[in-house]
């Protein structure tokens, strides 16, 4: 009886940490899909401000996120294979529509907008890859610690940028 009830807490136990760990797999996947969803709209919008920045460090900001965005799509989609996810080929509808509404202005409107929108999204990406960051036993940790630094790095650009001082190098 007593060996009955060891075998039936040990695979409770057992499929316990198969779930947490399936969850932990799923979280992985999510974040990495969202990832380079976001590198995607990045390095898209980063093109738009280096055609239509009226302002050079606008436009230097672009060439930033250009740059530095293809470079953590790279490394996300590589991680993406190995966890298994098909790499999305272009950003969310949400994203789009951000494209969209900032490739309608020019000049000082443009770039007001584009400045705005590039605090906002940076503010909500530093938050959700600090919260992957910190997550246990997660293979997309890494990934989410090494962007963190590129991360703060755009959003004190653009902070800067809002202010109307010289963006940061």
């Amino acid at each position: 009886m007593v060996n009955k009830m060891m075998s039936c807490i040990g695979a409770i136990a057992l499929v316990g940490s198969v779930t947490l760990a399936a969850a932990a797999d799923n979280a992985s996947q999510k974040f990495i899909k969202e990832a380079i969803e976001g590198n995607l709209s990045e390095i898209a919008v980063g093109k738009l401000a280096e055609q239509k920045a009226k302002n050079d460090d606008v436009r230097s900001f672009g060439e930033m996120l250009v740059k530095d965005h293809t470079d953590a799509n790279q490394k996300a989609t590589s991680l993406a294979g190995s966890l298994g996810v098909t790499p999305p080929t272009e950003p969310t509808r949400k994203q789009k529509a951000i494209y969209d509404r900032l490739a309608k202005l020019s000049g000082d409107k443009f770039d007001r907008a584009f400045v705005k929108a590039m605090v906002e999204d940076h503010k909500a990406d530093i938050r959700e890859f600090e919260k992957e960051a910190k997550q246990p036993n997660d293979p997309a940790v890494a990934f989410a610690n090494e962007s963190l630094p590129v991360l703060k790095k755009h959003l004190s650009t653009a902070q800067s940028l809002a202010r109307g001082k010289s963006a940061a190098r």
